[in-house]
């Protein structure tokens, strides 16, 4: 085969464009070399409440304790930096519910901490969370396709987040499930324990720092009781407070039921005038009921 054949040009032609495309590749795996890793941590408060709660206070009512969420977010940041060694974190998601969406004074402060979002599925007549899960599949499963993550520390125990797991792998990122010892059995179902890449679990000398029960002073034999006027003065205050919060569709929702407030919003009420109060209105009834006229006495004022 001689200089002039065109054989000859085509395999030249062909192999220039091999050695290009490999030096192209070579290129490319020494940026992906220089590329960090990057992770995310993911936190299904509800989960975070309830079993820091019953670990450390052995209840899950959230209006029992008081939750330091800055810094156990601080804590799971710490313990990722030290688990991804040579990895930077994206952000830290919390997911929480909320009546309507609307931020509590709680919450608004956890949006406010750096490298934190704070994300919200509704909240309803019992404050059981609803569409935190989809939430959480959502970013994760996002995140993950856009080559945003690496590795995915998740806090939670639903069966339900099995399939936000499965969605993240499918993208090639890891995903560690984090949870809280129990005080007995399991909070975590086992279908996800099963899919995640690896698991670690936080004792309760790592939470106990975070979680401190609320004082509720009792009544002493020698402590004389507050007044009606008082109690149903504070009942005012607590109502300007939740109209503040809810708006003015919330109270066209609540006025026909009046005099009678739902479950819920009876418990929040005596809950917050208990710690106003510094004492509490359990087994005085007279006193709860200044405290429902006081709060009603207000709203209507304001109708």
């Amino acid at each position: 085969m001689n200089e002039g054949d065109p054989q000859l040009g085509a395999g030249t032609g062909l192999a220039a464009r091999l050695d290009r495309t490999n030096e192209l590749l070579q290129r490319m795996l020494v940026e992906v070399a220089k590329t960090p890793s990057t992770h995310a941590i993911f936190v299904d408060a509800g989960y975070v409440y309830a079993a820091a709660g019953l670990l450390v206070t052995g209840t899950e009512d959230r209006r029992s304790f008081d939750l330091d969420a800055e810094g156990l977010i601080d804590a799971f940041i710490d313990k990722a930096r030290t688990i991804f060694a040579d990895s930077r974190l994206l952000r830290v998601y919390w997911y929480d519910g909320a009546r309507r969406r609307i931020h509590t004074a709680e919450q608004q402060a956890i949006a406010e901490l750096p490298d934190v979002k704070v994300r919200l599925g509704n909240l309803n007549a019992n404050n059981q969370q609803k569409g935190v899960d989809s939430l959480i599949r959502t970013d994760l499963e996002s995140l993950a396709r856009h080559r945003a993550i690496s590795d995915a520390a998740l806090v939670g125990g639903d069966e339900d987040l099995v399939s936000a797991v499965e969605a993240a792998q499918g993208y090639g990122a890891r995903v560690h499930l984090w949870g809280i010892e129990a005080a007995e059995g399991r909070n975590q179902a086992e279908p996800l324990l099963w899919e995640v890449d690896s698991q670690r679990t936080f004792d309760l000398d790592f939470c106990r720092p975070y979680v401190t029960r609320c004082p509720v002073t009792t009544y002493e034999d020698d402590t004389p009781a507050p007044s009606r006027e008082d109690v149903r003065f504070v009942g005012a205050q607590v109502a300007a407070a939740w109209l503040a919060a809810r708006g003015r569709d919330s109270l066209a929702d609540l006025l026909p039921g009046r005099p009678y407030l739902p479950g819920s919003t009876d418990q929040d009420l005596l809950v917050e005038a208990e710690r106003l109060l510094q004492c509490s209105l359990r087994g005085h009834a007279h006193l709860r009921r200044a405290l429902r006229d006081g709060f009603w006495q207000h709203l209507q004022a304001q109708y």
